[in-house]
């Protein structure tokens, strides 16, 4: 396993760890800016960030200051209750497929979606295995275009507590089974993106790891799970303020083959979104020696 413990040049920061600072929204030209100062070199930005800011500028601040990107957040949400709602999911996923190779991003990170509604605070059906259905298709469909373009997609299987809204791809185990339906000569296009903050609970998560190989692991996604958790959206813990053993995790995934950054994704609004960014940014690199 690499040796972080004293530099963090394998370090990314996904942008909504500090997408709030102090109790305020910052621009993601601020945080671009920000992370360049303390020698970040990569960064994994939000499509919604990125349309304040505009793509072209974004690609050009990434540009100037030599960052890579660990992955694009995000793609996905492909269910819906009718063909107009899949056909205008499909077109969003395009869209990001192609900013996400404007910003030259190493994956395009999918959220798959789950029971139309049920996000907004009102599911219009309680057909799961509906839900599952168009999440393969929709996949499948957008393959094609991001295999013409060269842009990886990153199934990112969420934590059950979010199979309802968020998606319905809840294990890596679920989430290789669909790599393996569509994709099954292992081309590089379709991968996962491992987060412990949704997998670490999973008895199966070594094995799947290992079952993953170099060739499905496209993102590594690090924060801690705290006890008590407030909120089990916004209350994500800094990497050994919690129960996640990371550096156990980590080894599965190097062993397996993957050699990339590992993203720091932190949403904390009862604490990291209180502090100066330039606080938090100086304990993610504390933390990335010490506890990654």
């Amino acid at each position: 396993m690499r040796d972080f413990s004293t530099g963090h040049e394998w370090l990314s920061i996904n942008t909504a760890t500090i997408r709030q600072q102090q109790g305020e929204e910052r621009s993601l030209l601020d945080i671009i800016a920000q992370c360049d100062r303390r020698g970040i070199r990569a960064i994994s930005p939000w499509r919604d960030q990125v349309a304040s800011a505009t793509l072209t500028a974004t690609a050009s601040a990434i540009r100037a200051a030599g960052m890579a990107l660990s992955g694009y957040c995000r793609g996905g949400m492909f269910t819906a209750t009718g063909e107009e709602g899949l056909q205008a999911a499909h077109d969003d996923n395009r869209r990001a497929v192609d900013e996400a190779c404007t910003l030259n991003a190493a994956c395009l990170v999918l959220v798959v979606g789950a029971l139309p509604g049920a996000l907004q605070g009102q599911a219009l059906n309680k057909d799961l295995q509906l839900a599952r259905r168009q999440v393969e298709d929709g996949i499948g469909q957008l393959l094609d275009h991001a295999r013409e373009c060269g842009m990886p997609l990153a199934i990112e299987p969420l934590h059950p507590m979010y199979a309802a809204d968020r998606a319905c791809v809840n294990t890596l185990e679920h989430a290789l089974d669909l790599c393996d339906t569509l994709d099954p000569d292992r081309s590089g296009a379709l991968g996962v993106a491992v987060d412990v903050y949704h997998t670490w609970w999973d008895p199966k998560l070594e094995a799947q790891i290992r079952r993953a190989g170099a060739p499905r692991l496209l993102a590594f996604h690090v924060c801690d799970w705290l006890t008590p958790t407030t909120d089990l959206l916004n209350d994500r813990g800094m990497m050994g303020d919690g129960v996640i053993d990371i550096p156990l995790i980590r080894s599965w995934v190097e062993d397996a083959g993957f050699a990339g950054y590992s993203e720091v994704e932190i949403f904390s609004k009862a604490n990291w979104w209180k502090q100066p960014g330039d606080k938090t940014l100086a304990t993610c690199i504390e933390r990335h020696r010490q506890s990654v």
